[in-house]
């Protein structure tokens, strides 16, 4: 299972990428996406919405079963992946590359409370 060491992980299975301006990119992990099966539809975040840590605000479907995806963190979405609307296959290809939404946190200190690949590893072995 394939797992970048510069992202952090949730218990949800998302996953973080910090970018240079301070936003964060979220996307669903390699495990999740695997688990799901062949995905068939992506719900994308509006940019400007603001979400609460925890909140639903995407939603991935697959011909199995349909999940939301959670964001990480309180903040303001800005951006969500438009290609994915015509292209949702593209997070089985590759689930870290193909980034659900940029979300800018309402407080930058949250985005440490994060799983590092070990520790996420750790989480799915024992699922």
């Amino acid at each position: 299972m394939d797992l970048p060491n510069d992202l952090k992980y949730t218990d949800s299975h998302e996953w973080i990428r910090a970018e240079s301006d301070g936003s964060l990119t979220i996307g669903i992990t390699d495990h999740a996406q695997a688990a799901l099966g062949d995905l068939v539809y992506v719900e994308l975040p509006k940019a400007g919405r603001s979400v609460a840590a925890g909140e639903a605000c995407a939603i991935v479907e697959s011909v199995k079963a349909a999940s939301d995806v959670y964001a990480p963190l309180a903040g303001t979405i800005v951006a969500g992946n438009d290609e994915l609307a015509g292209k949702p296959e593209a997070v089985n290809e590759n689930a870290y590359a193909a980034w659900l939404f940029r979300i800018q946190p309402a407080d930058a200190a949250d985005a440490r409370k994060f799983m590092d690949a070990a520790a996420y590893s750790k989480l799915i072995a024992e699922a």
